[in-house]
């Protein structure tokens, strides 16, 4: 049975009774009259040919809540385009599709570069910054959620559970972050979770002393997950970056824009699995470590800009700290999956560690040599403010593109 504990600076939804997914429903039909919602799909192309996109579609059918999906799609010839399409006709609410590599979109790309806007790197990022700039252009949308592609256990009461804190009149939340248990398959996952972020922050922790921001990531059961809900009026201060931090980004300037008490995360699963990344040892440029280094320097340069001072004997008091911390997890998460009947490959896990050690190096020595380095995306206010016809130019050219 989930536990019903609160701790650290957010609130914690738990789902403590397994309470049925058409009584979720039903409310939340009531509630989609007050606040109408959107549901954001970041995919490449690629993704539609994996069975875990068709059946998030196949749930994704059966859904009586959803106004609107917007789904970016990415890296797609005209010919896949319309292949996308077809393949997301099936679902019987409004759906669009943004077709990133179209010529339409390409060329208000190219308006936004123009006049130093756009997003400077393809990715994920750039892929959810356009979504909800078309989001905030349509105007369907009072609250909106956005998850993976590539989830492989999903289920529709996952989505009812990440929207419900942010559709309920009742309640005040502005953003909703979920969280649940990464295994599957017999087997212990999550490793940048379990063996980077929380033994980083803790690190942090340790050497800054108390720091209310470091508070409120380590109040956070799953920093690293995809899926979260807002109200669409928090999308128009989002910074988001455009590398692997993504999600630690989003959790960042929610923490600047809003009090604690209007952020909350939420059990969605009891279990969870997705595809899944390569080490990369000795690849900086590809795959965790690649991600470790962005996550790194994400929160390095979080705190710097709240006061925080890092120096290269600093960045080496932190890395000996992170890895003895990350060792003691290792043999915690070994006994938590061993009791639980799960496996863990504890050289793998150390290998790991090692890996994001000199992750988090790289990261601090990328900051130091270039400190006012702002890999965020501008925020759509301050777009419009350059340029107040973009959202319009964005639907003209999303519908002209679906129609």
């Amino acid at each position: 049975m989930a536990d019903f504990y609160q701790s650290g600076l957010i609130t914690t939804l738990h789902n403590l009774t397994r309470r049925p997914v058409k009584q979720l429903e039903q409310e939340l039909v009531s509630f989609s009259r007050i606040r109408p919602m959107t549901l954001i799909l970041p995919s490449l192309f690629s993704e539609l040919q994996r069975p875990a996109l068709a059946q998030i579609v196949e749930e994704l059918k059966h859904v009586p809540y959803l106004s609107e999906i917007v789904i970016g799609l990415d890296n797609a010839t005209r010919d896949e385009y319309l292949y996308a399409k077809e393949f997301f006709s099936v679902l019987p609410q409004r759906v669009r599709i943004l077709w990133n590599d179209g010529p339409r979109l390409r060329e208000l790309d190219h308006q936004l570069a123009t006049a130093q806007l756009a997003p400077q790197e393809a990715g994920k990022g750039r892929n959810v910054w356009y979504c909800i700039g078309y989001v905030l252009a349509s105007g369907q949308g009072k609250a909106v959620a956005l998850h993976d592609c590539d989830i492989v256990t999903y289920s529709r009461d996952m989505l009812a559970r990440l929207f419900y804190p942010v559709a309920n009149p009742h309640f005040s939340y502005q953003f909703c972050k979920g969280y649940y248990a990464r295994h599957a398959d017999g087997k212990l996952n999550g490793r940048v979770a379990r063996l980077l972020v929380t033994p980083l922050i803790k690190a942090l922790k340790k050497i800054e002393g108390y720091d209310d921001y470091l508070e409120y990531m380590d109040s956070f059961r799953y920093a690293l997950a995809g899926e979260f809900s807002m109200q669409t009026n928090v999308l128009r201060d989002l910074r988001i970056p455009f590398d692997w931090g993504l999600e630690i980004g989003v959790l960042s300037e929610v923490y600047r824009n809003y009090s604690t008490n209007r952020i909350c995360q939420v059990d969605i699963a009891d279990i969870y699995d997705h595809k899944h990344q390569d080490l990369s040892v000795g690849n900086f440029d590809n795959g965790l470590a690649k991600m470790a280094t962005d996550i790194s320097k994400a929160v390095i340069r979080k705190l710097a800009t709240q006061g925080h001072v890092f120096s290269p004997g600093k960045l080496r008091t932190l890395k000996a700290t992170y890895y003895r911390m990350a060792l003691d997890f290792i043999d915690n998460y070994y006994n938590d999956a061993l009791m639980n009947g799960l496996t863990v490959a504890r050289h793998a896990e150390e290998e790991a560690v090692e890996l994001f050690a000199q992750a988090i190096m790289r990261a601090g020595d990328i900051f130091l040599e270039r400190p006012s380095e702002t890999p965020f995306i501008p925020s759509w206010n301050r777009v419009t403010s350059a340029i107040p016809e973009m959202l319009e130019k964005i639907y003209d050219a999303v519908e002209a593109d679906n129609s």
